[in-house]
């Protein structure tokens, strides 16, 4: 199939107007979608063109948008309940054989140290670790920051209590 000078105008017409390249085939008859496509890039004609994917993909990103301000907020959620509360029960040292389901599981110390123990604290439903080991172990995204002192209050925690 050669492209005549006709098919070439009604091709530049057509882009322009935003049909796709199947309906663009169809109309000049006798070439294939991909033909359109190919002839259609040789002629540099511009990409950006109306068509119903370029539309239905502003309302899927649109979606997208929502969805992100929605569990964003469920995320804050989750840790708001825990930030409130500041007084923390008091540490109650444990060893491995001394733990069981309701204890807080966070090691203290290094297992090679005589001194080596577990938090022992009443740990949270369905989680290994009591409130405060809750809020080292599962930090925001993208806010993992190196604790130095295991008594101190990480920047990030501070920064959830200020803005709760």
């Amino acid at each position: 199939m050669s492209w005549t000078e006709e098919k070439v105008q009604k091709l530049r017409e057509l882009w322009g107007k935003g049909n796709t390249a199947s309906q663009i085939a169809e109309i000049i008859g006798g070439i294939s979608r991909n033909a359109v496509i190919g002839k259609a890039h040789r002629l540099n004609l511009s990409a950006k063109i109306k068509t119903r994917a370029a539309t239905s993909n502003q309302s899927y990103e649109d979606s997208l948008d929502s969805k992100n301000i929605k569990s964003k907020k469920g995320r804050k959620g989750k840790f708001k309940s825990l930030i409130i509360e500041k007084d923390f029960e008091p540490e109650n040292p444990k060893q491995l054989e001394e733990l069981d389901e309701n204890s807080c599981k966070w090691p203290i110390g290094h297992p090679d140290e005589k001194s080596f123990y577990f938090c022992g604290r009443s740990s949270l439903k369905d989680f290994s670790y009591c409130k405060l080991h809750l809020l080292y172990a599962y930090q925001p995204k993208g806010k993992k920051e190196e604790v130095l002192d295991k008594e101190e209050v990480p920047e990030f925690i501070e920064k959830k209590i200020k803005s709760a």
